[in-house]
């Protein structure tokens, strides 16, 4: 029987057609501006001073271009997410750069387990010598050690803060050169009582290139290592290694079944598994006490950093990892194109026409145009009459509340009673307010709670000004139609009308005087021409300014509408001006960074 269980890889060319990614510095030279943003991107540092080449190819050049991304996704949502949200992504653009800077011939991998699992025993069976110290004691190994099998490690090393001490080197034999440029870092128990330890641990997992969790018959279900550390890392896969050791405790077919339980945990924590030729996690049993199946994870490991992938897959899932976490402030589900809708904007620029008073002012104007015509045709006593009622009528309105007074604010669309020129002002700024805020909230649909909030905010900073604005719109365009003292245009029919007033006026003076003179027996008595002189002046008067108000009907009405439709684009282009186009460019910015942030997570826009 096969005790040790088999152990399943993936070569170069399957990691390839999953990941497509390149090693985690082959990021562009920094830019200028935030330190830590400068301080991912520039990659500065390395051996010798020198920066090795960064590796080309497709798969270097797709992870370039989502680290390339992910700096200007950050640069963007500085000004819209708090630091502390943007943190993780800033520290995969720290250790990109600083992994760049690094060589790239060098593959460091750190072994990781709980207390009494053997992790120190594989490492020194791996080193072929007595390295990291082994025992009861625990816990044994109070901070990392190292052991490299080739010269140029140092910076590697440096980043990792193992110092000088702890550095060793392995046993010369005839398998060392299949695992030149192997770092190999034995870890303190990651289940220690001493904090120190713990924190070792949790800060080089964070910059290893890959890494051997090491399990025991008895602790590989442990709650620690799957919930704290294996589950958070399932997006790592490809750059882990799972050994069951001390298989050689396991009696007949228990070594089997604990494998096939360690797999089924495994599947449970979201680690793919490599198995079928498929790329993932590396699972395997062996014993370091008895050398059983070492030889096999010694060639896996020689042949894994031979790859000289292992700094790629690493950094490129932390990037998705960052990328998984920021995506509920980046994606808006059910959103596809983020913009103000149609519907949106002529709901917006009705409530500011009908808070600026568009319609009244319309009516005004239509009012105004028939009264300046009933002036031109009217007979001289009822123009008389007219004058005379204007002259009593109180004439001290102005703005906003002149133009719902003239036009009745029973007459426009909210079919208000009468108000006072303080209660029409207090009504047009909630209008005003109530439109700001609705199309704040038609843009806002569907957009992540942090670019929604901005979108309000923008739309409410732009709106704060909007009632005195159109205030000034409606003293500078309302007097023209309707504000008391302006007069419309007169027809071009009016002299004709007037004409036609005076002849019939004329007629009325002269058939009374004719009367006036039979009456007083200065004329001869014939009283009925005088009378029906005086008759037809009577009558045709009025059937002169019926038939000029017919006429007036259609001039007027347009002469309305025209005005209103002067005012309710003045007043849209102001509310564009303050509100629609602020609250557009947000929304541009959103886009902008949605594109960001699907080239970071390698999505289609189209399907976000």
């Amino acid at each position: 029987m096969e005790r040790t269980g088999r152990a399943h890889r993936v070569g170069p060319a399957d990691r390839t057609d999953r990941t497509d990614r390149t090693d985690p510095g082959d990021g562009e030279d920094g830019h200028e501006g935030d330190d830590a943003l400068v301080r991912a991107l520039s990659g500065a540092g390395g051996d010798g001073g020198r920066t090795p080449p960064p590796p080309s190819g497709p798969c270097a050049r797709a992870l370039r271009n989502r680290l390339e991304s992910l700096r200007q996704l950050v640069a963007l949502s500085r000004t819209r997410l708090d630091g502390k949200t943007l943190a993780e992504a800033g520290r995969v653009l720290d250790e990109a750069a600083a992994r760049r800077g690094l060589s790239s011939q060098h593959t460091v991998v750190a072994i990781a387990g709980a207390t009494g699992s053997g992790k120190s025993t594989l490492f020194n069976s791996l080193a072929g010598v007595q390295i990291s110290e082994t025992g009861l004691r625990r816990p044994t190994t109070a901070a990392p050690i190292a052991c490299s099998w080739s010269d140029g490690a140092a910076g590697l090393l440096d980043r990792l803060e193992i110092p000088g001490r702890l550095r060793r080197r392995p046993r010369e034999t005839s398998e060392t050169g299949a695992l030149r440029g192997l770092v190999l870092v034995d870890l303190p128990d990651l289940d220690s009582a001493v904090g120190a330890h713990r924190e070792h641990v949790d800060r080089v997992l964070a910059l290893v290139d890959a890494v051997v969790w090491v399990v025991d018959p008895e602790k590989y279900a442990d709650a620690v290592l799957h919930e704290r550390y294996l589950r958070p890392l399932a997006g790592h896969a490809e750059v882990t290694f799972v050994v069951l050791n001390q298989v050689d405790r396991l009696p007949g077919e228990a070594a089997d079944l604990v494998m096939d339980d360690l797999r089924r945990l495994l599947d449970e924590d979201g680690i793919a598994l490599g198995e079928h030729d498929e790329p993932g996690a590396t699972v395997l049993g062996l014993s370091a006490l008895t050398g059983e199946g070492v030889g096999e994870l010694r060639d896996l490991l020689g042949q894994f950093t031979q790859e000289r992938g292992a700094a790629t897959r690493r950094i490129a899932a932390d990037v998705d990892r960052a990328a998984a976490r920021l995506r509920p402030l980046y994606v808006a589900d059910g959103h596809p194109g983020p913009e103000i809708g149609e519907e949106a904007r002529a709901e917006f620029e009705d409530r500011l026409a009908e808070a600026v008073g568009a319609y009244a002012a319309g009516l005004a104007a239509e009012r105004a145009w028939r009264r300046n015509a009933g002036k031109a045709c009217g007979t001289p006593w009822l123009r008389l009459w007219r004058w005379y009622e204007s002259w009593r009528a109180p004439r001290t309105l102005s703005g906003l509340a002149a133009l719902a007074a003239i036009g009745g604010v029973a007459g426009s669309r909210a079919g208000a009673g009468a108000q006072t020129p303080a209660e029409v002002e207090v009504t047009a700024r909630q209008r005003v307010e109530q439109a700001v805020r609705a199309v704040a909230d038609a843009a806002a649909t569907g957009l992540p709670d942090p670019w929604a909030q901005a979108v309000r905010e923008t739309a409410v900073r732009g709106g704060e000004q909007l009632p005195e604005a159109l205030d000034e719109i409606a003293v500078t365009l309302g007097p023209a139609p309707g504000v008391p003292g302006a007069k419309p245009p007169r027809p071009a029919w009016w002299p004709v009308a007037v004409l036609a007033q005076a002849a019939m006026t004329l007629v009325q003076v002269y058939g009374g005087l004719w009367l006036v003179g039979q009456i007083i027996g200065v004329l001869q008595p014939n009283l009925m021409t005088p009378v029906l002189l005086m008759a037809s002046g009577i009558v045709g008067g009025p059937l002169v300014e019926w038939a000029c108000s017919i006429a007036a009907r259609g001039p007027a009405r347009r002469y309305g509408q025209d005005a209103e439709r002067r005012l309710r684009q003045a007043a849209a282009g102001c509310g564009r001006a303050r509100v629609l186009e602020p609250v557009a460019a947000e929304l541009l910015r959103y886009r902008e960074v949605r594109e960001q942030y699907a080239a970071v997570a390698e999505l289609s826009t189209t399907r976000q």
